[in-house]
């Protein structure tokens, strides 16, 4: 098995797992507000991951603790522009906004970095984001420049911090070793989350019962641990476009398991956009052919 394919297949996994702990974190949710949850599963990871690479921190490059601060606040970014928004807008459109990423990655790649995107991968882009739409917004509700709020303002924020963060960590992943970046950029996150929530969530708290350390730890080890380290791996061989896409999949994912776990049911609609994600996904995986993160190393080295 290639390492590009190694690769694929374990952003398909980490993605499975965060659209399978949507249901752990909703139920979580009723014991903790939404900062407060994360800052904690945040800090709970950092912990863990310094305690396992240890010896590898200890010689730490200035440049990888850059990478890693950039990585980590791109990230918390991410994650305060989302609440933020969520006080505001639907989790329908929340969801859908989030996953505007999967568009802004290679326009990105295309404005900054001078990337050229196949053609199949931008088909496949635009058909993950129209099921996107369709998975996550209803029908009645509806979505429109007229209609954009303060929170979906915020949430868009968000797709644009996520952006960047795939990009950034996708490039700095090319010289330096998961080990390196991931506890520092978890680290970095935790440290910016607890550092804001006297300001954005004042009131917040969190009630510690076997539910909630229950859920603490799936996210934190799954969740947070093992995906991220996943990701900053894979992306050594991985181009940013095909790793949104992937990610683009994490609707889909938290569908199946609502419904097999606890009987919720997607409707017609959502089903339509579910295998256009799927769609889309495939006609980049099979079709699309971008620069591959090998050559823009060997480019960068030269």
């Amino acid at each position: 098995m290639s390492r590009s394919l190694k690769a694929h297949l374990l952003l398909l996994a980490a993605t499975f797992v965060w659209g399978s702990t949507f249901i752990v974190i909703k139920a979580a949710l009723s014991d903790a507000s939404p900062l407060v949850f994360n800052a904690v599963r945040m800090v709970i990871a950092a912990l863990i991951l310094c305690a396992i690479f240890f010896r590898q921190l200890r010689a730490l490059p200035v440049g990888a603790l850059r990478a890693g601060f950039e990585i980590g606040t791109l990230m918390w970014l991410g994650y305060e522009f989302q609440t933020a928004g969520l006080l505001y807008t639907s989790a329908s459109k929340s969801a859908f906004l989030t996953g505007v990423s999967v568009v802004l990655v290679p326009l990105l790649l295309a404005a900054l970095w001078r990337r050229h995107i196949n053609r199949y991968t931008l088909a496949g882009v635009a058909t993950a984001l129209v099921g996107l739409y369709l998975l996550c917004v209803p029908h009645a509700q509806g979505l429109s420049l007229a209609s954009l709020n303060r929170g979906d303002l915020l949430t868009l924020a968000c797709a644009i911090a996520f952006a960047f963060q795939i990009i950034v960590l996708g490039r700095r992943a090319l010289h330096f070793g998961f080990a390196q970046l991931v506890p520092i950029e978890i680290a970095v996150c935790a440290i910016w989350m607890l550092i804001s929530i006297p300001i954005a969530e004042p009131h917040g708290y969190i009630r510690f019962n076997p539910q909630m350390l229950w859920a603490l730890g799936v996210t934190a080890l799954l969740g947070t641990v093992a995906c991220f380290i996943v990701q900053a791996w894979a992306q050594r061989f991985t181009p940013p476009t095909h790793t949104a896409l992937i990610f683009s999949l994490e609707p889909v994912f938290a569908g199946l398991t609502s419904y097999v776990l606890i009987g919720e049911r997607l409707g017609q609609r959502a089903l339509v956009g579910a295998a256009l994600i799927l769609a889309g996904v495939l006609a980049s995986e099979l079709f699309g052919q971008v620069q591959r993160p090998e050559k823009e190393l060997a480019e960068e080295a030269s």
